[in-house]
């Protein structure tokens, strides 16, 4: 059965803006192709800079996806918890999420999509 949730370590080696969109597509298309549902993807939060960019070119990413269709929808972080729409929306689809650490928690330094 596969896992339900895709993790994306997506600041690891510390990929500049363009590198980084790059991987991102890339995780989605093998987060689809291994039957996940959810991708939660580690960028950062910006404590070096570098996170920052990372952060806002992930979201901006995950907007035109959204448009596109090609996503269903995503949860910055810092909204990541029982009490945000779409948070409940993503938690419905994938209910294992529900042990996730970083729920409550305000983690700038992720996002959550739902597939």
């Amino acid at each position: 059965m596969p896992a339900a949730l895709y993790v994306v370590h997506l600041k690891s080696g510390f990929p500049s803006v363009e590198e980084a969109r790059r991987r991102l597509a890339d995780q989605i298309g093998k987060a689809r192709a291994a039957g996940a549902v959810t991708m939660k993807i580690i960028h950062g939060y910006g404590s070096t800079g570098q996170g920052g960019a990372l952060r806002e070119a992930v979201r901006r990413s995950l907007r035109k996806r959204q448009k596109e269709g090609t996503i269903q929808a995503f949860v910055a972080g810092e909204k990541w918890d029982l009490f945000d729409p779409v948070a409940r929306r993503v938690l419905d689809a994938c209910p294992e999420l529900a042990r996730d650490p970083d729920l409550n928690c305000y983690n700038e330094g992720i996002t959550i999509v739902l597939l």
